[in-house]
């Protein structure tokens, strides 16, 4: 059994999405609080853009091609982290989160290096991401991590492109 504060990383492929696993309730928490840091919050799921909408409510449509790692305590879903699929060699890093009420427990760094181990395991050569400028926590535990700022690969404003070589 599970002790309570024990944090399991699981990694699901995109096919292998369910919709019991938290992962749905994590990803709406993600893109509400992030729609409201952008200015443009919404009340609620459904006044989100359709892309984003459409990985809350069929995630295993919208990451089929990606990896899914989940965390949890006590079989409880408290993060997440999208490995999108590879291309030229390195992975990208999305849909960081944590559940508010589970911060401080090491959750993100953990996801952060099950991502890294899932992307030498595969051979590549780096992870990238992007983060709002905004989220200097984020970007410090990147930053503890190994990830440098890089040249954006983005057009949108007030983003940090951050890579580490694995």
């Amino acid at each position: 059994m599970t002790e309570p504060r024990e944090v399991v990383i699981v990694r699901r492929p995109g096919h292998a999405l369910s919709a019991p696993d938290g992962l749905a309730e994590l990803l709406a928490a993600y893109h509400l609080r992030t729609q409201e840091e952008k200015g443009e919050a919404v009340a609620g799921v459904d006044g989100l853009p359709d892309r984003y909408r459409a990985e809350i409510t069929d995630p295993q449509v919208a990451f089929a091609r990606d990896e899914v790692l989940l965390a949890s305590i006590g079989g409880t879903a408290v993060g997440c982290l999208v490995v999108a699929a590879p291309v030229d060699g390195r992975s990208e890093v999305k849909r960081l989160w944590t559940a508010p009420e589970f911060r401080g427990l090491g959750i993100a760094r953990r996801l952060v290096g099950a991502a890294l181990a899932h992307a030498e395991e595969s051979g590549l050569r780096a992870v990238r991401l992007s983060v709002w400028q905004w989220r200097a926590g984020a970007i410090a535990l990147y930053e503890r991590l190994g990830f440098t700022v890089t040249g954006s690969w983005d057009e949108r404003d007030r983003l940090v492109c951050m890579e580490r070589s694995v």
